[in-house]
């Protein structure tokens, strides 16, 4: 498997962008999410997916990880193939996608071409509990506070607070005490929250 590229940008259209990683050039299909992340960029790094048919083999590319979750999860939807998971994430945005899933919004799903009422129902179905015990994190952000924020979550979370209560303390603890930048503190005074 091949987790991610990191090159030089040889050709970017708003569907797929060619990295040549040391003189060997990839041919990578991406979201219009990703080519607004790197279409004034020359280089960079794209997390990818392979896919591998019985006719090719298919190179996916994504801005982000937080992207590349969301399309394994879609693909894994029966009914949703890899083209129309990139029309998915063309349209949305990984996080306004998860949130349309778990709260059931089919019709936001089925405003994206390609997606009816019954592949919507079925997406739904197939991933509103997935996303809901492991929300898609957006993980690109440079502010520590984010990262801290997160992985704090993440822990409580799988020590087995429920996700709003686990938020709820986690952003109480950063919001008091901002200069707080340790982890494990940051835990501890969210579990004394709870």
């Amino acid at each position: 498997m091949i987790a991610f590229l990191k090159g030089k940008f040889v050709l970017k259209t708003p569907a797929l962008v060619y990295v040549d990683v040391q003189g060997v050039g990839y041919e990578v299909q991406i979201s219009l999410h990703t080519y607004a992340r790197i279409q004034d960029a020359e280089e960079g790094l794209l997390y990818t997916c392979l896919l591998i048919r019985e006719d090719a083999h298919i190179l996916y590319g994504f801005y982000d990880t937080a992207e590349k979750e969301m399309f394994l999860h879609l693909i894994s939807v029966s009914g949703v193939g890899a083209s129309t998971a990139r029309m998915m994430l063309s349209y949305m945005k990984p996080n306004e996608l998860a949130n349309a899933i778990i709260q059931a919004d089919t019709r936001t799903l089925e405003n994206i071409k390609g997606i009816g009422k019954k592949s919507a129902e079925r997406i739904v179905v197939e991933l509103k509990d997935k996303l809901a015990k492991n929300p898609v994190e957006t993980n690109n952000s440079a502010l520590k506070h984010n990262t801290l924020h997160a992985d704090a979550l993440n822990a409580l979370i799988a020590l087995g607070i429920g996700r709003n209560p686990a938020d709820q303390a986690v952003q109480k603890v950063i919001k008091s005490e901002p200069s707080t930048t340790s982890l494990e503190e940051v835990i501890k005074k969210a579990l004394k929250n709870l």
